[in-house]
Protein backbone atom coordinates (compact mmCIF):
# COMPACT_ATOMS: atom_id res chain seq x y z
CA UNK A 1 0.00 0.00 0.00
CA UNK A 2 2.50 2.02 0.74
CA UNK A 3 4.43 1.72 -2.42
CA UNK A 4 1.39 2.66 -4.48
CA UNK A 5 0.93 5.66 -2.34
CA UNK A 6 4.10 6.89 -3.22
CA UNK A 7 4.05 6.24 -6.68
CA UNK A 8 0.81 7.87 -6.78
CA UNK A 9 2.18 11.06 -4.82
CA UNK A 10 5.08 11.33 -7.63
CA UNK A 11 2.56 10.86 -10.72
CA UNK A 12 0.16 14.16 -9.06
CA UNK A 13 3.24 16.07 -8.67
CA UNK A 14 4.84 15.84 -12.19
CA UNK A 15 1.55 16.17 -13.69
CA UNK A 16 0.81 19.30 -11.41
CA UNK A 17 4.49 20.64 -12.75
CA UNK A 18 3.72 19.93 -16.29
CA UNK A 19 0.46 21.51 -16.20
CA UNK A 20 2.01 25.05 -13.98
CA UNK A 21 4.99 24.61 -16.69
CA UNK A 22 1.99 24.55 -19.63
CA UNK A 23 0.42 27.66 -18.42
CA UNK A 24 3.20 30.00 -18.03
CA UNK A 25 3.80 30.55 -22.19
CA UNK A 26 5.53 33.27 -22.84
CA UNK A 27 4.70 35.74 -25.56
CA UNK A 28 5.32 35.25 -28.84
CA UNK A 29 7.97 37.35 -31.02
CA UNK A 30 6.10 40.19 -32.92
CA UNK A 31 6.96 41.11 -36.84
CA UNK A 32 7.44 44.88 -37.45
CA UNK A 33 5.47 46.28 -40.43
CA UNK A 34 5.59 49.36 -41.97
CA UNK A 35 2.34 50.04 -41.88
CA UNK A 36 2.03 51.45 -38.10
CA UNK A 37 -2.21 51.17 -38.66
CA UNK A 38 -1.62 47.40 -39.74
CA UNK A 39 0.29 46.69 -36.76
CA UNK A 40 -1.97 45.82 -34.21
CA UNK A 41 -4.11 43.91 -36.56
CA UNK A 42 -1.26 41.87 -37.89
CA UNK A 43 0.54 41.67 -35.07
CA UNK A 44 -2.63 39.84 -33.50
CA UNK A 45 -3.16 37.74 -36.56
CA UNK A 46 0.02 36.41 -36.13
CA UNK A 47 1.19 36.04 -32.97
CA UNK A 48 -1.48 33.93 -30.99
CA UNK A 49 -2.79 34.70 -27.31
CA UNK A 50 -0.64 33.31 -24.66
CA UNK A 51 -4.02 31.26 -23.53
CA UNK A 52 -4.59 30.31 -26.84
CA UNK A 53 -1.30 28.75 -26.87
CA UNK A 54 -1.52 27.36 -23.78
CA UNK A 55 -4.50 25.68 -24.73
CA UNK A 56 -2.68 23.90 -27.95
CA UNK A 57 -0.41 22.02 -25.97
CA UNK A 58 -0.84 18.86 -25.59
CA UNK A 59 0.41 15.53 -26.55
CA UNK A 60 -0.21 15.20 -30.18
CA UNK A 61 -1.96 11.79 -31.39
CA UNK A 62 -1.71 11.96 -34.69
CA UNK A 63 0.25 13.65 -37.83
CA UNK A 64 -1.99 16.87 -38.22
CA UNK A 65 -2.08 17.30 -34.15
CA UNK A 66 2.50 17.01 -34.49
CA UNK A 67 2.63 19.31 -37.24
CA UNK A 68 0.15 22.35 -35.65
CA UNK A 69 2.07 21.89 -32.39
CA UNK A 70 5.31 22.03 -34.06
CA UNK A 71 4.63 24.92 -35.68
CA UNK A 72 3.28 26.51 -32.38
CA UNK A 73 6.66 25.61 -31.06
CA UNK A 74 8.77 27.14 -33.42
CA UNK A 75 7.24 30.42 -33.04
CA UNK A 76 7.65 30.13 -29.70
CA UNK A 77 11.23 29.00 -29.97
CA UNK A 78 12.47 32.31 -32.12
CA UNK A 79 12.60 34.26 -28.89
CA UNK A 80 12.27 31.82 -26.14
CA UNK A 81 14.51 29.02 -27.02
CA UNK A 82 15.06 28.22 -23.16
CA UNK A 83 11.44 27.86 -22.59
CA UNK A 84 10.80 25.84 -25.37
CA UNK A 85 13.32 23.10 -24.36
CA UNK A 86 12.77 23.07 -20.78
CA UNK A 87 8.80 22.13 -21.85
CA UNK A 88 9.55 19.88 -24.12
CA UNK A 89 12.53 17.83 -22.38
CA UNK A 90 9.81 17.77 -18.61
CA UNK A 91 7.43 16.73 -20.70
CA UNK A 92 9.15 13.60 -22.70
CA UNK A 93 10.64 12.69 -19.66
CA UNK A 94 6.96 12.58 -18.30
CA UNK A 95 6.22 10.21 -21.16
CA UNK A 96 8.60 7.76 -20.97
CA UNK A 97 9.24 7.96 -17.12
CA UNK A 98 5.40 6.99 -16.53
CA UNK A 99 5.54 4.21 -19.95
CA UNK A 100 3.01 6.08 -21.53
CA UNK A 101 2.77 5.41 -25.49
CA UNK A 102 3.34 8.09 -27.68
CA UNK A 103 7.07 8.89 -27.52
CA UNK A 104 7.59 8.38 -31.22
CA UNK A 105 5.61 11.36 -31.98
CA UNK A 106 7.44 13.47 -29.71
CA UNK A 107 10.85 11.98 -31.38
CA UNK A 108 9.41 13.12 -34.92
CA UNK A 109 8.63 16.66 -32.85
CA UNK A 110 12.04 16.55 -32.03
CA UNK A 111 13.25 16.50 -35.38
CA UNK A 112 10.88 18.90 -36.79
CA UNK A 113 11.99 21.99 -33.62
CA UNK A 114 15.53 21.24 -33.01
CA UNK A 115 17.12 20.17 -36.47
CA UNK A 116 18.74 16.81 -37.28
CA UNK A 117 21.47 17.00 -34.69
CA UNK A 118 20.42 18.56 -31.82
CA UNK A 119 17.07 16.61 -32.16
CA UNK A 120 18.63 13.73 -32.34
CA UNK A 121 21.19 14.34 -29.37
CA UNK A 122 17.79 15.15 -27.32
CA UNK A 123 15.83 12.25 -28.63
CA UNK A 124 18.70 9.80 -27.62
CA UNK A 125 19.46 11.67 -24.05
CA UNK A 126 15.96 12.23 -23.35
CA UNK A 127 14.70 8.81 -24.03
CA UNK A 128 17.56 7.29 -21.97
CA UNK A 129 16.95 9.04 -18.80
CA UNK A 130 13.50 8.42 -18.99
CA UNK A 131 13.50 4.46 -19.40
CA UNK A 132 16.19 4.75 -16.53
CA UNK A 133 13.85 7.09 -14.50
CA UNK A 134 10.82 4.34 -15.43
CA UNK A 135 13.40 1.68 -14.40
CA UNK A 136 14.04 3.60 -11.21
CA UNK A 137 10.46 3.86 -10.14
CA UNK A 138 9.59 0.22 -10.84
CA UNK A 139 12.15 -0.59 -8.86
CA UNK A 140 11.52 1.77 -5.72
CA UNK A 141 7.48 1.16 -6.09
CA UNK A 142 6.02 -1.54 -8.90
CA UNK A 143 8.09 -4.79 -8.50
CA UNK A 144 4.94 -6.80 -6.65
CA UNK A 145 2.40 -5.09 -9.01
CA UNK A 146 4.41 -5.91 -12.00
CA UNK A 147 5.13 -9.43 -11.26
CA UNK A 148 0.97 -9.58 -10.21
CA UNK A 149 -0.31 -8.16 -13.38
CA UNK A 150 2.29 -10.00 -15.86
CA UNK A 151 3.52 -13.43 -14.45
CA UNK A 152 4.35 -15.14 -17.20
CA UNK A 153 5.93 -12.78 -19.39
CA UNK A 154 8.44 -11.53 -16.35
CA UNK A 155 9.10 -15.54 -15.75
CA UNK A 156 9.59 -15.78 -19.56
CA UNK A 157 12.10 -12.71 -19.59
CA UNK A 158 13.95 -13.98 -16.72
CA UNK A 159 14.59 -17.06 -18.10
CA UNK A 160 15.97 -15.83 -21.12
CA UNK A 161 17.93 -13.53 -19.29
CA UNK A 162 19.04 -16.03 -17.42
CA UNK A 163 20.19 -18.09 -20.29
CA UNK A 164 22.10 -15.49 -21.52
CA UNK A 165 23.64 -13.54 -18.49
CA UNK A 166 27.38 -14.12 -20.42
CA UNK A 167 26.32 -11.70 -22.81
CA UNK A 168 23.83 -9.93 -21.04
CA UNK A 169 24.36 -6.72 -22.64
CA UNK A 170 24.07 -7.79 -26.26
CA UNK A 171 20.97 -9.99 -24.95
CA UNK A 172 19.66 -6.29 -24.34
CA UNK A 173 20.70 -5.00 -27.28
CA UNK A 174 19.20 -7.27 -29.17
CA UNK A 175 15.93 -6.69 -27.23
CA UNK A 176 15.93 -3.13 -28.28
CA UNK A 177 16.81 -3.51 -31.96
CA UNK A 178 14.40 -6.41 -32.64
CA UNK A 179 11.80 -5.94 -29.55
CA UNK A 180 10.16 -9.31 -28.89
CA UNK A 181 8.27 -7.63 -25.95
CA UNK A 182 7.60 -3.50 -25.43
CA UNK A 183 10.14 -1.15 -24.47
CA UNK A 184 7.26 -0.08 -21.75
CA UNK A 185 7.05 -3.67 -20.67
CA UNK A 186 11.22 -3.98 -20.46
CA UNK A 187 11.72 -0.59 -19.07
CA UNK A 188 9.28 -1.64 -15.82
CA UNK A 189 10.42 -4.86 -15.53
CA UNK A 190 14.38 -4.96 -15.83
CA UNK A 191 14.80 -4.04 -11.94
CA UNK A 192 12.93 -7.18 -11.49
CA UNK A 193 14.65 -9.38 -13.48
CA UNK A 194 17.50 -8.58 -12.11
CA UNK A 195 19.40 -6.48 -14.76
CA UNK A 196 22.03 -3.98 -13.78
CA UNK A 197 21.25 -0.37 -13.97
CA UNK A 198 24.30 0.59 -16.19
CA UNK A 199 23.26 -2.33 -18.81
CA UNK A 200 20.20 -1.18 -18.97
CA UNK A 201 21.03 2.48 -19.24
CA UNK A 202 23.29 1.75 -22.47
CA UNK A 203 21.50 -0.85 -24.11
CA UNK A 204 18.66 2.02 -24.47
CA UNK A 205 21.05 4.72 -25.66
CA UNK A 206 23.00 2.51 -28.24
CA UNK A 207 19.69 0.30 -29.12
CA UNK A 208 17.50 2.78 -29.41
CA UNK A 209 19.40 5.03 -31.56
CA UNK A 210 18.32 3.51 -35.05
CA UNK A 211 14.83 4.33 -34.00
CA UNK A 212 15.71 7.52 -32.98
CA UNK A 213 17.21 8.43 -35.94
CA UNK A 214 15.08 7.60 -38.10
CA UNK A 215 11.94 9.31 -36.09
CA UNK A 216 14.42 12.75 -36.14
CA UNK A 217 14.93 12.66 -39.75
CA UNK A 218 10.85 12.10 -40.36
CA UNK A 219 10.16 15.29 -38.14
CA UNK A 220 13.25 17.11 -40.06
CA UNK A 221 11.29 16.36 -43.53
CA UNK A 222 7.79 16.72 -41.98
CA UNK A 223 8.98 20.68 -41.25
CA UNK A 224 10.69 21.03 -44.71
CA UNK A 225 7.97 19.55 -46.83
CA UNK A 226 5.15 21.79 -48.30
CA UNK A 227 3.43 19.53 -50.62
CA UNK A 228 3.81 15.80 -51.96
CA UNK A 229 5.76 16.85 -55.13
CA UNK A 230 8.54 17.93 -52.37
CA UNK A 231 8.23 14.51 -50.50
CA UNK A 232 8.55 12.50 -53.48
CA UNK A 233 11.20 14.35 -55.21
CA UNK A 234 14.65 12.53 -55.81
CA UNK A 235 16.85 14.57 -52.99
CA UNK A 236 14.15 13.37 -50.69
CA UNK A 237 13.99 9.65 -51.82
CA UNK A 238 18.02 9.50 -51.77
CA UNK A 239 17.53 10.85 -48.02
CA UNK A 240 15.09 8.45 -47.40
CA UNK A 241 17.15 5.76 -48.67
CA UNK A 242 20.46 6.78 -46.99
CA UNK A 243 18.34 6.96 -43.67
CA UNK A 244 17.37 2.96 -44.28
CA UNK A 245 21.13 2.01 -44.89
CA UNK A 246 22.27 3.87 -41.53
CA UNK A 247 19.31 2.54 -39.71
CA UNK A 248 19.57 -1.09 -40.64
CA UNK A 249 23.37 -1.12 -40.42
CA UNK A 250 23.71 -1.79 -36.64
CA UNK A 251 20.60 -3.93 -37.02
CA UNK A 252 22.25 -6.53 -39.20
CA UNK A 253 25.45 -6.75 -37.51
CA UNK A 254 23.58 -7.81 -33.77
CA UNK A 255 21.38 -10.28 -35.38
CA UNK A 256 24.49 -12.08 -37.32
CA UNK A 257 25.89 -11.80 -33.89
CA UNK A 258 22.86 -13.20 -31.85
CA UNK A 259 22.88 -16.25 -34.45
CA UNK A 260 26.18 -17.48 -32.98
CA UNK A 261 26.13 -16.59 -29.79
CA UNK A 262 22.40 -15.78 -27.87
CA UNK A 263 19.71 -18.01 -26.87
CA UNK A 264 16.77 -16.76 -28.59
CA UNK A 265 14.56 -19.76 -29.45
CA UNK A 266 11.27 -17.42 -28.78
CA UNK A 267 9.13 -15.73 -30.74
CA UNK A 268 6.63 -12.95 -30.73
CA UNK A 269 3.18 -12.80 -30.44
CA UNK A 270 0.92 -9.52 -30.13
CA UNK A 271 4.07 -8.25 -28.15
CA UNK A 272 4.25 -11.40 -25.47
CA UNK A 273 7.29 -13.73 -25.65
CA UNK A 274 6.33 -16.84 -26.49
CA UNK A 275 8.60 -19.89 -26.53
CA UNK A 276 9.12 -21.62 -29.68
CA UNK A 277 7.90 -25.45 -29.66
CA UNK A 278 10.69 -28.12 -30.47
CA UNK A 279 9.60 -30.46 -32.82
Amino acid sequence: MRSLLGLITVVVAASLYLYTLSLYLPAGPRRPHPASSDREHVDTAESPDSTEGASRLKFPSDLEELRELAELLQFYKAENTGYVLLLFCSAYLYKQSFAIPGSSFLNILAGAIFGPYEGLVLACVLTTVGSTMCYLMSQAFGKQYIVNFFPDKVSTLQNKVEENKDCLFFFLLFLRFFPMTPNWFLNMSAPIVNIPITYFFCSVLIGLLPYNFICVQTGVMLSEVSSLDDLFSWQRLLQLLAIACVALLPSALIRRYSQRHLKLDVQSQNGVITEKKVQ
